[in-house]
């Protein structure tokens, strides 16, 4: 399991006690408003709504919230005009980084973004410098099933890979095809945990106990941004390294 993987499982465990639930629900509602101005306000017709949504209600954001986010995108209410922008860095040992952000202002944001590279021992990068190491996928985490079981529903529905992992089954498809195997597996009773369109390295660097704790206090950072949606490493972390600066 990468260490992006692995980081998000502690953001998970301690998610529960994290005094920052507004910012994560300003976030997720920021990504539906621009999902809806998009691709529209039915999430039927709307993958990237559908998947919006579905990472907002996993969150406890309410429906009401949710949906004025989409009429705000729609335009059936006002709202402020977000644009996605993204950025390319090298954190603390190498470590290769994308930064996706829903911004109103691009300058702010590069400001912000660049500080936290510059303060954290990491360094901004030209446009194409490392996201050729990523490729875009869907992810889904799914618990209390077991691994044949949900191969075979999410296999049909179009997974391209289905693996266990410390939290429960990891189905990887293709960014396309997230809603329809989230819909099957939803449709066969099992539990998904999360379901996410994200960036997975193709290779990962594996990471000593300082750079680690570097690369996750530099990834902390930028997510404490509010125009920050998602940052993506390409570093792997030896379980029992995790385990002493967890």
């Amino acid at each position: 399991m990468s260490g992006h993987s692995k980081w998000a499982t502690i953001k998970r465990k301690k998610g529960a006690n994290d005094a920052a639930r507004a910012k994560v629900w300003s976030k997720l509602l920021r990504f539906v408003e621009v999902a809806a101005r998009q691709g529209g306000g039915n999430p039927d017709g709307n993958p990237t709504l559908a998947t919006a949504i579905a990472k907002a209600k996993g969150a406890s954001v309410p429906n009401d919230n949710i949906q004025r986010a989409i009429k705000r995108g729609t335009g059936d209410l006002a709202g402020e005009a977000y644009e996605e922008t993204s950025y390319e860095g090298y954190g603390p040992g190498g470590v290769a980084m994308l930064v996706s952000c829903l911004t109103n202002n691009r300058n702010r944001t590069s400001q912000d973004v660049r500080a936290a590279f510059n303060g954290r021992g990491g360094k901004l990068a030209e446009p194409g410098a490392v996201a050729w190491m990523f490729e875009p996928k869907g992810v889904l985490l799914v618990t209390g099933s077991a691994e044949d079981e949900v191969f075979l529903v999410a296999a049909d529905a179009g997974a391209e890979d289905v693996r266990s992992t410390d939290d429960g089954i990891e189905v990887v498809t293709p960014p396309d095809s997230l809603a329809a195997v989230r819909d099957a597996l939803d449709a066969a009773g099992m539990t998904i945990e999360s379901a996410d369109l994200t960036q997975i390295p193709k290779t990962t660097m594996q990471l000593v106990q300082e750079d680690a704790k570097k690369v996750l206090g530099l990834i902390e950072a930028l997510e404490e941004l509010d125009d920050v949606q998602d940052v993506y490493a390409n570093f792997d972390i030896p379980d029992d390294v995790l385990a002493a600066i967890a």
